[in-house]
């Protein structure tokens, strides 16, 4: 059965960073596409970043571009979500999941397998 964890949310002050993890249970990790996604009270899940199977494609939300870094490490089967910069508007449960395609990474309904969630608050 396909688990996905994720880690490192928490409370800080705008401006502050956070960096989430996501420990994938998939034996064939290195080809899936990962996504992270977040939703805030009342909204809609939205897409945060992407990145493909070998790490080397990424693409990120307008919002989030120059703050926020996505990266892999397909040894220790993770993905990982560096957050810099901080606003309040930040403030969700983030998600990642993970897709067979790249392409299709930035939409959750055709996302495969999703996390539990963690919480992100970013206070002003």
């Amino acid at each position: 059965q396909v688990q996905l964890v994720e880690s490192g949310g928490g409370s800080v002050q705008t401006g502050g960073s956070l960096r989430l993890s996501c420990a994938a249970s998939i034996s064939t990790f290195s080809r899936y596409s990962m996504g992270w996604f977040r939703q805030a009270p009342g909204k809609e899940r939205e897409f945060v970043a992407r990145i493909n199977g070998s790490g080397g494609v990424t693409s990120y939300a307008d919002s989030v571009k120059g703050r926020f870094t996505i990266s892999r490490d397909n040894a220790r089967r993770t993905v990982y979500l560096h957050l810099n910069i901080l606003i309040p508007e930040d403030t969700a449960v983030y998600y990642c999941a993970a897709g067979q395609s790249y392409f299709s990474a930035i939409t959750p309904g055709l996302m495969d397998y999703w996390g539990q969630g963690t919480q992100v608050t970013v206070s002003s």
